[in-house]
């Protein structure tokens, strides 16, 4: 039996003991950085255990999208995002992180810390993988750059790691970031993962398409030419043929090289 459940924060510890199969929480949190009310999602694997120590996968969704993205559509990002965290007995998280167009600016920042401390509390999280794809793999890089220190690996699926020269969504962006880029260049400076590829020093792996022109495959591959010099545990997946999508099998492959560097 699968259990479906909407339990606010408080009320989160208590489905581990209900069921052995698999289950989903909708999980509701007072942002300390606004006070507004912010959600994501966790899906338990088999056989989870609330006394023993877990690793957690955190999918980001895409521009236009919301925390349901990962843990419901049949594209292959996301189905190969919930089977590899089952397959290795992962928590799979996905937030909102200020959907629908979140763009990792600082109250989405704000509250992937604020989530990964509360994993790490209430559910003995050890290892933290961010993933995502598009908006989301842009986020993922962005997150890592900022904040090496809470993960262990990330994947990125059709991202961008350099938001200077990036063109596209500028209103969106503008509102995440608190500005266009020439009113806060420092702001879209600072969340590019490009330019700091020494922060990059756990398992990483990306996927780009050479035809992708919403979100051009550039900047990802010069970061992971770069990042690949210094880390040995690195991993690029180029389709010269591919557009603003990675199908099942790439994904999986991504995740697959990140996760099990991670958790050995």
């Amino acid at each position: 039996m699968k259990l479906i459940a909407t339990f606010c924060l408080g009320m989160a510890l208590l489905a581990p003991n209900l069921a052995a199969e698999s289950w989903t929480e909708d999980v509701s949190f007072r942002a300390s950085c606004d006070g507004t009310e912010q959600k994501y999602v966790i899906v338990f694997p088999d056989g989870f255990s609330a006394d023993k120590p877990c690793a957690a996968l955190i999918a980001l969704h895409g521009h236009g999208s919301d925390r349901w993205q990962f843990v419901k559509d049949a594209r292959g990002e996301c189905r190969a995002a919930r089977d590899v965290a089952a397959a290795h007995g992962m928590l799979f998280v996905s937030p909102d992180y200020r959907a629908k167009t979140s763009w990792m600016g600082p109250k989405a920042e704000a509250d992937m810390v604020q989530i990964i401390a509360e994993l790490k509390r209430r559910h003995r999280v050890t290892k933290i993988v961010l993933c995502g794809g598009s908006m989301g793999g842009t986020g993922a890089l962005t997150f890592t750059a900022l904040h090496p220190d809470l993960v262990d690996g990330v994947v990125s699926l059709n991202g961008t790691a350099n938001l200077v020269e990036f063109a596209g969504f500028p209103e969106a962006l503008a509102a995440s970031f608190g500005g266009t880029q020439a009113q806060v260049p420092d702001e879209y400076r600072r969340r590019s993962a490009e330019f700091v590829p020494e922060r990059f020093t756990m398992p990483v792996a990306a996927t780009t398409g050479g035809k992708d022109r919403v979100v051009p495959p550039d900047s990802v591959r010069r970061l992971l030419n770069t990042v690949k010099v210094m880390n040995p545990n690195g991993l690029m997946i180029y389709r010269p043929d591919g557009g603003h999508s990675t199908n099942y099998d790439d994904s999986k492959a991504a995740l697959e090289f990140v996760v099990s560097k991670t958790l050995k």
